[in-house]
């Protein structure tokens, strides 16, 4: 028989009546309910408790069915997650906890009714409008029900809602069979674990004031609902890992880490985390010193992910995190940051050390050093040898170790991140923990130390001599500097056997003078250090990506990092140079070789046409017309940085010519080059990039190109916009450039907008300069086009950690690299095409020094090229053992949240 009701807002609640009417004595209810909301079953939960069997809903929700599709599990939960924690936590625990408790007692089927959910991706039938129910009673009979209302508050009580109930065995199978076709639909996924968790800890959410948060000092308080948990995929085990370390560490006696994960596995936000939680219990300020083209990035991230305030010095005034300009104030103005954690350029420390000079006239919380690598000393010994340690840092090496090795000093926990801490020679991984040793005996030890000597330090460490067996031996070793409780029991039985604090750095008893009882554990100790818990095991962290894909987590049973491929294309087919536009590299060529021989400029300035046209035909005439000055616009070097390069001054590059007034056979040359350029008959780069993105699909599987050079990325969006006139092209770059372009239509966007646009699969074809290769989540996208080869090789990293990051979804991606045959690329290739695969073993990426390959093979030095890579390490001195993933903290359940207001409220105080 037909029932129909309408339901409206009023005292007498008949959306309520119905349902709790028509549950009672019910042992099932399938349910299509629309989209999963954590009100589902706000108003009839008590009535749902008493069902005396299993509650089925299928759900919409705005998970594309790609990632449904995905092949982990991870990735098809991850998915989910982002969908229900989109809604801000403090609103669903501010409309109450009971109706999360019950949601969660219902899902976790504690009671007599069982919860189950599954969600069902729009593109399976669109939005489910349809809202339907079926209820099925002990003695067999059912009633079935469809209409406007779903199932929360808003549904049966507030809404003028409709509703036909007809209760014939017809109309019952009916809504029966649509349920079903739903439900097992082979899209349809149960609800995530992580999505059930989270309405757990809802349930019993709690608000910390700071002075109750002080009390545990929980990082996860800090974490859970900030913008990476909400709107990212949360904090990783590696990086919780790291946090927790140096977090203990900075409370026990000061943290002092070299942090060398990969490129691609999170770092800053490592960093930011362990920055915030400092800032937050310290009246000192947190310090970041920076490459300035990272600057802005790390800013951004600190607050998108983090929700940490911060203000970046721009040279001239502190800019917050809003982009708000503050006035210079002060006669020293860049102590006037109005916020607890700062960002400054290592350039102005290189470049303007009498401006910096004041940073070392204060005390500081924290010291974060990112690119720490650049920090090196001026000469480092040969290959064979181990080499001294340093004694005067002000003449042994470059200006910005000289000024970490002062500011060392000043600051209670120091940390410097770089994804090569080697370089050219192990010693550099000494120099830097020698660095972080200054005022922090528990690096190195304190007097008398053996891991005070390089000499002493490194050959036990590179396996190049045998380490002592007998425990006696070794315990010298061990005692200066001693371990920290926390990384060994036997270390912990140790400090509390002689009632060593944490702050004492060394055991001063001799091994022979311990108990008995004390030598067993020191005997178990000695039996691992050389493996487990020398300096350089517990100073340096170092994660790779193959580490976390092939390492299984003990909680998950699966991967850290679910393991994501490369396919590479392009690396044996270099894009031929024919006619005009060959003639026009080889004067460009000439060119350069001829500066050279003049001018004793660094080396980029020498190379720079080259490294242009190699980029495209387009940016080498640009170029051209510059150094002619037939060109008003200048030269755009959208994201070169040679910050660490102290013979770079700072000028823009349109003065070379300014700087080095030109002969008159250099300005033949290029007049030559700018004629086979104006007469080429176009860029062979533009049809295989074409070729790749219609042809071979790419475009459809979503694609970033990179260039280093604005002209370039400029030239390659709007010539792909032509191609593709209905699909809109991004042109993500710095200082205001970013573009969104559609045909001939050419409109300036913010960066945030094109990225949110990526991230909504809005846009799928996006153009970048190097502005992009830091910081940018793209992992919606599945190919990358190398449209040229940037001479430091970490940016080609870089840009690879963009797609090839925690999140994508694919099993692998591609990475397209192009290069013109019988480019100076080319030839490097050649020269490091049998090396860069033990390169890479070696260093995990390759190292920035290899930088001067490129420039001494345009220069035609041969000899110094092969000088070069003699001096590559022939061993890593970094192996499983700096891959450290011993326990993980779970912030993921934590109910206690350090109040927003509050914690912004502190951040944002001035230095």
């Amino acid at each position: 028989m037909i029932y129909r009701h309408v339901f409206q807002r009023s005292r007498s609640m008949p959306g309520k009546r119905f349902l709790e009417t028509r549950l009672t004595g019910a042992i099932g209810y399938d349910r299509i309910a629309g989209y999963f909301d954590s009100s589902l079953f706000e108003l009839a939960g008590e009535a749902l408790e008493q069902v005396q069997g299993t509650i089925r809903i299928i759900c919409n929700s705005d998970i594309r069915a790609e990632d449904v599709e995905a092949a982990a599990a991870a990735a098809r939960d991850q998915a989910q997650r982002l969908s229900f924690f989109k809604h801000d936590p403090e609103d669903l625990a501010r409309a109450g906890t009971e109706r999360l408790t019950r949601l969660a007692r219902l899902l976790s089927g504690q009671g007599t009714a069982k919860l189950e959910v599954r969600v069902l991706p729009d593109k399976a039938f669109g939005l489910i409008h349809g809202k339907a129910g079926v209820i099925t009673y002990q003695d067999g009979r059912r009633t079935s029900f469809l209409g406007s209302a779903n199932e929360t508050l808003a549904g049966w009580a507030l809404n003028y809602e409709l509703v036909w109930e007809d209760d014939s065995p017809e109309a019952c199978d009916w809504v029966q069979g649509e349920f079903n076709r739903l439900w097992e639909h082979p899209l349809a996924m149960p609800l995530a674990m992580a999505v059930v968790q989270e309405i757990e800890r809802l349930s019993i959410r709690k608000e910390l004031s700071f002075e109750e948060w002080e009390q545990a000092l929980d990082p996860g308080s800090v974490a859970v609902e900030a913008p990476v948990y909400r709107e990212q995929f949360g904090l990783w085990p590696h990086q919780k890992y790291f946090v927790t370390q140096a977090w203990r560490a900075h409370q026990a006696y000061g943290a002092r880490f070299v942090l060398a994960d990969q490129v691609g596995l999170g770092k800053t936000v490592q960093l930011g985390m362990l920055a915030q939680l400092i800032a937050l219990t310290s009246e000192k300020p947190v310090l970041v010193l920076l490459p300035k083209t990272l600057m802005e990035q790390w800013q951004n991230e600190l607050w998108d992910l983090l929700q940490v305030p911060s203000a970046r010095w721009n040279g001239s005034c502190w800019i917050d995190e809003g982009g708000y300009e503050y006035p210079p104030s002060g006669k020293e103005p860049l102590l006037a940051c109005p916020r607890k954690i700062g960002l400054i350029s290592q350039g102005l420390v290189i470049h303007s050390p009498e401006t910096t000079a004041c940073l070392l006239n204060r005390e500081w919380s924290c010291v974060i050093v990112d690119e720490a690598h650049r920090a090196r000393r001026r000469k480092l010994p040969d290959p064979a040898e181990r080499g001294p340690g340093i004694r005067n840092p002000d003449e042994e090496c470059n200006r910005l170790y000289a000024f970490l090795f002062k500011l060392a000093s000043k600051t209670t926990s120091m940390v410097l991140a770089t994804a090569t801490p080697v370089q050219l020679h192990p010693i550099e991984a000494w120099d830097l923990l020698y660095l972080l040793s200054q005022n922090n005996p528990h690096v190195l030890g304190d007097i008398g130390s053996y891991w005070l000597d390089p000499d002493k330090a490194l050959p036990p460490i590179l396996g190049e001599i045998t380490v002592p067996e007998d425990p006696s031996d070794i315990w010298p070793w061990v005692k200066n500097p001693f371990p920290p409780s926390w990384e060994s029991p036997d270390a912990k039985r140790l400090r509390k056997d002689k009632n060593l604090t944490e702050e004492r750095p060394v055991y001063n008893l001799a091994f022979q003078a311990l108990r008995l009882a004390a030598r067993t554990w020191a005997s178990n100790l000695c039996r691992v250090f050389f493996d487990q818990h020398t300096p350089f095991v517990r100073s340096i962290i170092r994660r790779t990506r193959a580490y976390l894909e092939n390492t299984i987590n003990p909680a998950t049973k699966e991967p850290y990092l679910v393991p994501i491929g490369i396919e590479l294309y392009g690396e044996t087919e270099p894009i031929p140079l024919v006619g005009y536009l060959n003639e026009a590299y080889e004067s460009a060529e000439e060119f350069c070789k001829l500066l050279a021989k003049r001018i004793h400029a660094a080396g980029f300035l020498k190379t720079l046409l080259l490294r242009r046209i190699g980029s495209s035909m387009e940016a080498g005439r640009k170029t051209v017309e510059a150094m002619l000055g037939t060109s008003g616009n200048g030269l755009s070097e959208e994201s070169e940085d040679y910050e660490g390069d102290e013979a770079y001054q700072d000028t823009d590059n349109q003065t070379l010519s300014a700087l080095y007034p030109l002969t008159q056979e250099e300005k033949a040359i290029l007049e030559r080059c700018k004629f086979y350029l104006q007469f080429s008959e176009g860029d062979p780069k533009l049809g295989v990039i074409l070729e790749y993105l219609q042809t071979k699909g790419w475009a459809q599987e979503g694609c970033i190109l990179f260039s280093q050079y604005y002209d370039t990325a400029y030239w390659v969006a709007t010539h792909i916009a032509q191609h593709f006139p209905d699909q809109p092209i991004g042109l993500y770059a710095g200082s205001g450039k970013s573009l969104l372009i559609q045909g001939n239509r050419i409109l300036r966007k913010d960066r945030e907008e094109l990225k949110r646009m990526v991230k909504n699969y809005e846009l799928t074809i996006l153009v970048g300069t190097d502005a992009a290769s830091e910081g940018l989540n793209l992992q919606s996208l599945g190919t990358l086009i190398n449209i040229d080869l940037p001479w430091n090789p970490t940016r080609l990293e870089q840009r690879k950690g963009r797609i090839q990051r925690i999140g994508q979804k694919r099993a692998s991606v591609k990475i397209l690299n192009l290069r013109y045959q019988d480019s100076i690329e080319d030839r490097v290739h050649e020269v490091l095409a049998q090396r860069l695969e033990d390169i890479y073993k070696l260093f995990g990426q390759i190292p920035d020094v290899l930088e001067d390959v490129w420039i001494d093979i345009a220069l035609g030095e041969k000899e110094k090229v092969q000088q070069e890579l003699d001096r590559l390490p022939k061993i890593n001195p970094f192996d499983e053992r700096y891959s450290k993933m011993d326990q993980t903290e779970d912030w993921e359940t934590c109910a206690g949240v350090l109040n927003r207001i509050e914690k912004l409220s502190l951040l944002k105080k001035a230095w």
